[in-house]
């Protein structure tokens, strides 16, 4: 078979979106050795068909899916409840201060700019509700070592100063909280084992 031929074949497998970047090297290979005649060529050629045999056996090799993985592997199903927590905060209609970062599979086609901006739109107002919250603690007659008034005070620097750091802040703070909501929902038995 040609090289075209099995970089068409291999195209039309789903290479690309399985490994986008070793496909891409395969195509500038590929390219870089039809622009070549001589022992260049033939040693360009000897390693295209070792890349298209390499890329041909990953295309061949059954993909592990996060559900095998909860299986295997103990505790694995509390990491997949919170990473699905987190899809469902980092999704338009949830709760998330962190910055849009995609966690879609390789197969999955490329996110949207706007939806990355709408991202961060909600993620700016998702700080800002959360500012007023805590603001709505802390008590009118605070001294100035009140515990919510100091956290307050921090938070308004923090926004203030750098509201990009205040939304991963309050991404990291959620997540934590819920993970300790979810150590604090196991029973006391298993926590000393």
């Amino acid at each position: 078979m040609s090289p075209d031929a099995a970089l068409n074949a291999l195209r039309a497998a789903g290479a690309a979106r399985v490994d986008p970047v070793h496909f891409r090297t395969i195509e500038a290979l590929a390219r870089r050795a039809a622009a070549h005649d001589g022992p260049v060529r033939a040693v360009l050629d000897d390693k295209l068909a070792s890349l298209l045999a390499a890329c041909e056996a990953r295309l061949s090799q059954p993909q592990a899916t996060a559900g095998d993985d909860a299986r295997h592997s103990p505790g694995a199903a509390a990491l997949t409840e919170l990473l699905g927590h987190i899809a469902r905060q980092s999704s338009p209609t949830g709760f998330n201060a962190a910055p849009a970062r995609s966690t879609a599979a390789p197969s999955a086609p490329p996110e949207l700019k706007a939806l990355g901006q709408v991202r961060q739109t909600w993620s700016r107002l998702n700080a800002a509700r959360q500012l007023a919250q805590a603001q709505a603690l802390v008590p009118d007659n605070a001294g100035p070592l009140n515990s919510h008034q100091l956290v307050h005070q921090s938070l308004k620097l923090m926004h203030a100063l750098s509201p990009d750091y205040l939304e991963r802040f309050m991404a990291h703070v959620d997540t934590l909280s819920w993970l300790e909501r979810l150590n604090s929902a196991k029973p006391a038995a298993s926590r000393r084992s």
